[in-house]
């Protein structure tokens, strides 16, 4: 892609020049709301994989039309041991006693037990599907295609996909934002997900599904970050604190909190997507009540557009604006080309390379342990309710269910205790951000490592500057 010349290089700091907007008006009340509300569909849809993919209750079917007397029919599944209910007798989930040798039985007119030693009596698969218990679930995608005994693997890989979409989505949102606006791929994420969850209420079949679920999270995830951004860059230092904190995890723990609400009520796996449809429609209105990022705008050379912006918030505040918001900065030496960065410009500087590969491994650590966490939870009895209620606590926004270690008990637990000690010790070597203003440029990141220290930068970098900075460092030479 070309580079484009832009005029963003002559703007002043843009925290300096909106200052007279004061930190909560209206305006950034409305803002914090609005963006926060369109977080509980995220927090609803997140872990939606627990109650669509739950695995029922089941056993072998037996053919309707079998001519078996109502002892063999009750006897014809093997009791085996199950490990979870401490080595209990529990009906087979995947074999049945060979269907001709209970027929034989029931036509000489034996008893099970009293007559015939069920321990010697042939066993054979589930060759006619299997009886799910509907007592809990009216249906799942388990049930719906069978994603049970030797297609059980498919419930883990939904999951794993879904989170394969997560991480997909991570890499693209951000090069979709830059290149097209932070609110234009908020709403248009949004209205994605409206209409992929209402395709995959139709799903014909388990690949069907599990596509469609990838995209969904691309789809999420890219709306989760874009949003996040957005609320960053409009917002002065102080309410950014509280919105990107307190404000978008609690939001989002209360569209977690919904979920198992909305489960209990909705017991068909088609009709809860046709809920977070519908949550995620709601949403869709606040386009014209949320603004693009002035930020953004000023950096496209939008800057007749950012002041609009920043007139309307002042309107709204009640507070007179100045007649030029964004003045040229005096003694500009050269206006330059504004070159088109990507995520490579990340690993390209010094002093944002190291704090990229730190804040990867915490991020990565960090959500290692609550992995665990979660997937000890989902092992848990009491699945319906005690599972999510207890997760809402955590300053943490989304929580991955994956499964636990089959080898050791203690063995993820120690492996994620250590993780976590690592991690606090990393994150001691990032710089403070508390109270510090927003950097817009790759040379006003602050060095690494921090220790926790406050280095104020230099805010009048240009965008001219900051290029001839790139070109000339050793890196970019070579």
């Amino acid at each position: 892609m070309p580079a484009a010349t832009s005029d963003t290089s002559k703007i002043t700091d843009y925290d300096a020049a909106t200052a007279f907007l004061g930190e909560w008006g209206p305006f950034q009340r409305r803002v914090v709301f609005l963006l926060c509300l369109s977080f509980i569909p995220n927090g609803l849809t997140a872990l939606s994989v627990v109650f669509l993919a739950d695995t029922p209750d089941h056993r072998c079917a037996l053919p309707a039309h079998l001519n078996l007397s109502a002892a063999w029919r009750n006897s014809s599944i093997p009791l085996e041991e199950d490990a979870n209910r401490d080595g209990a007798l529990v009906p087979s989930k995947c074999s049945r006693y060979k269907v001709e040798n209970l027929l034989n039985y029931s036509e000489r007119g034996l008893l099970p037990g009293a007559d015939v030693n069920l321990s010697n009596v042939p066993k054979e698969g589930c060759l006619d599907g299997w009886e799910f218990d509907h007592s809990v679930y009216t249906s799942t995608i388990v049930s719906e295609w069978d994603l049970v005994c030797d297609q059980s693997w498919k419930k883990p890989f939904t999951s794993s996909l879904f989170f394969g979409g997560i991480l997909a989505g991570s890499f693209v949102s951000g090069q979709l934002s830059d290149r097209f606006g932070r609110k234009m791929v908020m709403f248009g994420t949004i209205g994605l997900q409206v209409v992929t969850t209402l395709i995959q209420i139709f799903s014909s079949s388990w690949i069907m599904f599990v596509v469609l679920y990838f995209l969904l999270a691309v789809e999420q995830i890219s709306n989760y970050l874009v949003t996040f951004v957005l609320g960053g860059e409009i917002l002065g230092p102080q309410v950014r604190t509280f919105f990107s904190t307190a404000g978008v995890c609690l939001f989002f723990a209360v569209g977690y909190t919904l979920l198992p609400l909305f489960a209990f009520f909705v017991r068909d796996w088609r009709m809860l997507q046709v809920g977070f449809m519908l949550a995620g429609s709601v949403c869709l209105p606040l386009f014209w009540f949320i603004p693009e990022s002035p930020r953004w705008l000023l950096s496209q050379g939008r800057v007749e557009e950012a002041e609009v912006i920043i007139r309307n918030a002042a309107k709204m505040n009640r507070i007179e604006s100045p007649p030029v918001i964004f003045s040229p900065l005096k003694n500009e030496g050269r206006t330059g080309e504004t070159r088109v960065h990507n995520i490579c410009d990340l690993l390209r500087s010094p002093n944002i390379r190291w704090l990229s590969v730190t804040l990867w491994l915490v991020w990565l650590f960090s959500s290692e342990f609550l992995q665990t966490y979660e997937a000890h939870s989902c092992n848990s009895s009491d699945k319906f309710w005690g599972l999510h209620l207890q997760k809402v606590f955590f300053k943490y926004s989304v929580l991955w269910c994956y499964t636990t270690g089959t080898y050791s008990v203690s063995l993820p637990y120690i492996i994620v205790g250590s993780l976590t000690v690592l991690t606090g010790l990393l994150s001691l070597l990032l710089p403070e951000s508390f109270g510090m203003p927003l950097p817009d440029t790759i040379s006003q990141m602050q060095r690494f490592p921090g220790c926790c220290q406050k280095r104020p930068y230099v805010l009048s970098n240009t965008e001219a500057e900051e290029n001839a900075a790139e070109e000339k460092s050793p890196a970019r030479q070579l």
